[in-house]
């Protein structure tokens, strides 16, 4: 059954599948792309593969970054990310608690200092993220904020931003035996 898009019987099932074996909570996702080194195209470009097929998609940094500003920029897309997982987790909530929704539109901004990034200062290079959420719904402001609180403790965006998370990174040089 399908509640404001979101197939809630798949949700269900998966969450019958992790209470039966937490393994299969563990999902891993891996996006892979590669800069362009020519003139007159985005600077960046990754395929990203879903379950339906796959999409190629572009970014170019801002023209004050030395980009041209042909597609939108890195940060932006992590927004997009954002916005999309809390909206994503916010319905899924609100369908659980029996909500009906007429609307929902998410955003999100940020104020970045790019002195460091710059090698100006050290300085933290995000100010603060902020998300607004506006909802369409006949249930109390009350209620939605319970929603919302229980979005930020489970949105897996929402996590990446407020969590310290492991980081490795490795080079490889594939044009110098060594």
């Amino acid at each position: 059954m399908k509640i404001h898009n979101v197939d809630m019987d798949k949700i269900g099932q998966f969450i019958e599948e992790v209470k039966k074996d937490p393994s299969k909570a563990l999902k891993s996702k891996k996006v892979s792309g590669e800069w362009n080194l020519k003139e007159d195209l985005p600077q960046f470009q990754a395929k990203l593969e879903f379950a339906l097929g796959d999409e190629m998609v572009f970014s170019d940094q801002a023209p004050f970054m030395g980009g041209e500003g042909r597609k939108p920029d890195p940060i932006q897309y992590c927004l997009y990310g954002l916005c999309a997982c809390y909206a994503a987790t916010f319905v899924s909530l609100a369908n659980l608690e029996g909500i009906n929704l007429r609307g929902l539109r998410v955003s999100a901004e940020n104020q970045v200092d790019l002195s460091k990034t710059l090698g100006l200062s050290d300085n933290p290079i995000v100010k603060k993220v902020k998300i607004t959420v506006e909802v369409s719904s006949d249930v109390s402001l009350e209620k939605l904020k319970e929603i919302e609180k229980l979005a930020q403790e489970r949105c897996p965006g929402v996590f990446c931003l407020t969590n310290p998370i492991l980081l490795e990174t490795e080079i490889k040089n594939e044009g110098k035996n060594e």
